[in-house]
């Protein structure tokens, strides 16, 4: 019996997807909610489970195309895949055992025959694995019995199974080198390679552009000298991992910061709504987070609710989920402040973009030591740049100087985040 695989909801707001990636190929089994494809939106990319156990029946929407919420996507042949995988197997593969058991260390074709078949018939292995690592297990061909996990208790992580497959696709270099470094004298040129751009690249290249031809953009820089967060920060790491299960980092110290300015400030927390600014008596933060597909921006609700400990908990929790490609619609829905770190990549200065419908983003930037005057003498400081990009049409120059001098303050005296200075 075929049973129809649709596009399934896909979030408020969003209508269409892209088919990025079919998992399986026809005739291939599949259990029952075992990711079959990928879509890729908006904002994040969906895998699409199959409504039932059995094997992928037909494939109706290439690669590539554009779905709409309810389309057909393809058919599973409900409850043939025992049958099919019993009857297939033993009249196509049980004569090659014994000749593949014979020669298999001397010839190296029988490797990559032997490799994808470890990973499917390892169900408990697959039941443990992310639907992320599951993907680049299956694409890359790695046996994942064969990997050491670096993540919690061991696990799988997509960079594990990533790096195995470098290794693998090294390993057989030197026996090509003696063939591939004549070809590259014969042929010399400079190559190209043209690769469409995925719907979430899309649409973060809208919406930056949007934000610059309908924003009245501009940016207000300050300095903070770190020293007092990172001797906090160095005093309190172990007693903090410990109590909460969770680093101690820079960023809960700038939300914090931020949530202190944007009470003050309540301008740079607002935003603009047809003819009408609207104004949030709550704090909800996005945090920029690097994913494979590009930049999103999960959002951190309540953030001036939320301990150190909540803020830190929130922010590993979606920086894990970002590198897995698990993060859902819901996690990036709303947020009126953002913060985006590039002091992680060693930026030193930047002009971060607002990220519509926001007000205001706070940048941060690598810290370094420099000379500083203090007291009228000149003394070495670990310094950072923070830069307040804001909408000028809702936020006055004073409003946005002054709440980034209010972050600053508070970095610089982290007792003020206590007592609400």
């Amino acid at each position: 019996m075929s049973i129809e695989v649709k596009v399934p909801t896909l979030g408020e707001s969003v209508s269409e997807a892209t088919v990025g990636q079919w998992l399986k190929k026809p005739g291939e089994a599949v259990a029952l909610d075992e990711p079959i494809v990928s879509l890729e939106t908006d904002k994040v990319a969906v895998e699409v489970p199959s409504p039932v156990a059995g094997v992928l029946g037909q494939i109706l929407v290439a690669e590539g195309e554009t779905v709409t919420v309810g389309a057909l996507l393809g058919t599973v042949e409900d409850g043939v895949a025992a049958a099919g995988n019993g009857q297939v197997a033993p009249r196509e593969e049980k004569p090659v055992p014994p000749a593949s058991d014979t020669i298999a260390p001397a010839t190296p074709a029988a490797a990559p025959a032997a490799a994808p078949a470890a990973p499917a018939g390892d169900d408990a292995g697959a039941a443990a694995l992310s639907p992320a690592v599951r993907r680049a297990v299956l694409e890359h061909g790695i046996d994942p019995s064969t990997v050491k996990g670096t993540g919690k208790d061991g696990r799988l992580t997509k960079e594990d199974v990533l790096a195995a497959a470098q290794a693998k696709a090294a390993s057989p270099a030197p026996v090509a080198t003696a063939a591939a470094v004549p070809a590259a004298v014969a042929a010399p040129g400079r190559n190209e390679e043209r690769v469409k751009m995925t719907r979430l690249r899309q649409t973060i290249a809208k919406r930056l552009k949007s934000a610059q031809e309908n924003a009245a953009l501009l940016t207000t820089f300050n300095d903070v000298d770190m020293s007092a967060v990172m001797a906090a920060r160095e005093k309190y790491k172990d007693v903090f991992e410990k109590k909460h299960g969770v680093k101690l980092g820079f960023m809960s110290f700038f939300a914090k910061a931020s949530c202190l300015a944007l009470k003050d400030i309540p301008a740079v927390n607002a935003q603009i709504q047809g003819d009408e600014i609207v104004y949030h008596d709550y704090v909800d933060i996005s945090v920029a987070v690097s994913a494979p597909n590009g930049l999103v921006v999960p959002v951190v609700r309540d953030a001036d609710k939320l301990s150190f400990a909540g803020i830190e908990k929130a922010i590993a929790n979606y920086g894990k989920r970002a590198r897995e490609g698990a993060l859902t619609m819901e996690d990036m829905k709303g947020g009126t402040f953002t913060i985006s770190n590039g002091g992680v990549f060693g930026g030193l200065m930047s002009t971060p973009i607002i990220n519509p419908p926001q007000s205001a983003v706070l940048g941060l930037h690598r810290i370094e030591d420099r000379p500083v005057v203090r007291n009228g003498e000149i003394v070495i400081r670990p310094m950072m740049y923070i830069a307040l990009s804001y909408d000028h049409r809702i936020i006055d120059g004073r409003e946005a100087v002054t709440a980034l001098k209010t972050i600053k303050e508070a970095i610089e005296d982290p007792t003020r985040l206590l007592i609400d200075l």
